[in-house]
């Protein structure tokens, strides 16, 4: 999922809905739904993927579960900033920060910052997602979360593009991928070396 393999993802949400349905693991099936929602929206189903979205995560919070609820909100969240349901997008942002605080649960903490500084650059907001983006970059730093250090970097990088800093951009970038020896043929990685080029 993290690396946007969605064949792979489809296959696998798949097998564990349909196994969970078989077997009665509430769970599960809610985890299945959550995935296959993701994977639709991918693939241009926007309506279809965001009430897969919403409705494996109903089922998966109604099932007491409370780990990944950050994760699962972000999900929902960049779904909604697609279908340009803007305003829903920093409501569920703005939960899944709040939710991050209450639990302490902080693996994703940085690329909700990262989501958060992208919808407030769409809302012409440059200077607090600018800020957002440095608190990703920061957060990332101190858990050493390359991959979303990476995606808070090409933000950043490209903001700052965007206001003719070019210099400054590159310099930011450039040390961030320059710490990757694989992984070259992901998207995340394609798009860094892009901006880079562009850079350049």
């Amino acid at each position: 999922m993290l690396i946007g393999d969605n064949a792979t993802l489809g296959d696998r949400a798949a097998q564990l809905t349909a196994v969970s349905t078989e077997q009665s693991f509430a769970y599960w099936r809610a985890l299945g739904t959550i995935y296959g929602g993701w994977v639709k929206m991918n693939y241009g189903d926007l309506a279809e993927g965001i009430f897969h979205l919403r409705s494996g995560s109903a089922a998966y919070s109604a099932t007491g579960a409370a780990a990944w609820a950050p994760f699962h909100f972000g999900l929902l969240a960049r779904a909604c900033e697609i279908a340009g349901q803007i305003e829903e997008a920093v409501t569920l942002l703005d939960d899944a920060l709040q939710t991050v605080e209450r639990t302490g649960e902080r693996w994703f903490e940085a690329e909700l910052n990262r989501q958060k500084g992208e919808l407030l650059q769409r809302q012409g907001q440059s200077e607090p997602a600018e800020e957002r983006y440095r608190n990703a970059l920061t957060i990332a730093g101190e858990q050493g979360a390359k991959l979303w250090e990476l995606r808070a970097a090409v933000s950043l990088a490209r903001l700052r593009s965007n206001q003719g800093r070019l210099a400054e951009a590159r310099d930011l970038l450039a040390p961030v991928y320059g710490w990757f020896t694989e992984g070259f043929d992901t998207a995340d990685l394609k798009e860094a070396k892009a901006l880079l080029e562009e850079l350049t």
